[in-house]
């Protein structure tokens, strides 16, 4: 096995103290300039690279970031991602990217592991509807930002989108294409945004003089495009079919629009479809979806930014936390584009 080279190998190598290597390398200033020139000349011989988590202990601060999401096969949280990642680095730290699955149990798992690894704080989209793995987590001392989500009962900075008025924005556009009997394709039931969306579209009807049958919720179990052909399947079965469908999320509406299409069903003529978030594959599809657009960069670098800040230290003023909710666009493309 290799030997890993240590800082008392550079100190050997160049002469000098193990103190001075770790002033060049902390302080270069207080060193001499032919000193200087001879530990950097060392460490660039031997290939040293000093441990920054050796660094990260000693000093009680990381320089990581953990971000937690509910899936990462979904484009909308990759973008979350990139802009975690950007506010992060600008700011000199790394993000740990991490995956719940929707699983409650990872999700606290990934949790336990952040707080081994003492990050400077984590970026939170929750699987878990209880809450109880916030509050487990809670105890770390930690700071945390919500991401997609503001949960009942905490005080902690949040990040998130009005998804009451983006599931208004969706339905209300079916409406006013003609639209009467609407399916509402929900994903698991737990989930605040599920809900939050599903109380947009029925004020939507309501404000059309319309009641709550007029919406017919067809939930699954995730969120990803096979729950989509899945739930496509059902819709498919009913004998009185909708004649329009709006889907908790674009992988949903992939999914339905993948079960139409397999099906002879001619979107948007037999069948119109309005999707959530506006990913990348929604303009790309078969048919261009129609869907509710997430700020989702801006999403990922506001929590980032949030997070930041409340982990600065010596910060010119207290950190208060602060809950920013942004505001979603409707993008209208040929799936919901029917004659009626």
């Amino acid at each position: 096995m290799a030997h890993s080279v240590g800082i008392k190998d550079v100190a050997r190598a160049a002469g000098v103290s193990v103190g001075t290597v770790s002033n060049v390398i902390n302080r270069p200033d207080t060193v001499a300039t032919e000193t200087r020139a001879r530990v950097l000349s060392a460490i660039d011989r031997l290939g040293y690279v000093r441990s920054e988590s050796a660094r990260q202990l000693r000093a009680g601060r990381s320089r990581i970031m953990g971000l937690l999401v509910l899936d990462m096969g979904n484009p909308f949280f990759v973008d979350v991602a990139r802009g975690a990642e950007r506010a992060a680095r600008d700011a000199g730290l790394g993000v740990m990217v991490c995956n719940s699955a929707e699983s409650s149990g990872e999700e606290a798992e990934y949790l336990s592991l952040f707080a081994e690894q003492r990050v400077r704080g984590v970026l939170l989209t929750p699987a878990d509807a209880t809450g109880r793995n916030i509050e487990s987590f809670r105890r770390h001392g930690i700071p945390f930002v919500l991401v997609d989500r503001v949960s009942e009962g905490t005080t902690e900075c949040s990040v998130s989108v009005d998804d009451v008025a983006g599931g208004a924005l969706a339905v209300r556009h079916l409406i006013d294409a003609g639209h009467r009997s609407i399916a509402y394709v929900s994903g698991p039931p737990g989930f605040t945004q599920v809900r939050d969306r599903r109380t947009g579209a029925l004020n939507a009807l309501a404000e059309a003089g319309l009641g709550p049958e007029h919406l017919r919720e067809l939930p699954t179990e995730r969120l990803d495009v096979a729950a989509g052909r899945d739930a496509g399947a059902r819709l498919l079965g009913l004998a009185d079919r909708p004649t329009a469908v709006f889907c908790a999320n674009d992988l949903l509406a992939l999914g339905v629009l993948q079960a139409m299409y397999a099906a002879g069903v001619g979107v948007p003529d037999d069948l119109a479809i309005v999707g959530y978030d506006d990913i990348e594959f929604a303009a790309a599809a078969a048919v261009p979806l129609t869907s509710v657009r997430q700020p989702a960069v801006t999403m990922g670098a506001l929590a980032a930014e949030l997070l930041l800040e409340e982990t600065e230290e010596g910060g010119s003023r207290p950190h208060e936390h602060r809950r920013v909710v942004l505001q979603p666009e409707l993008v209208v493309r040929r799936s919901s584009l029917s004659a009626r």
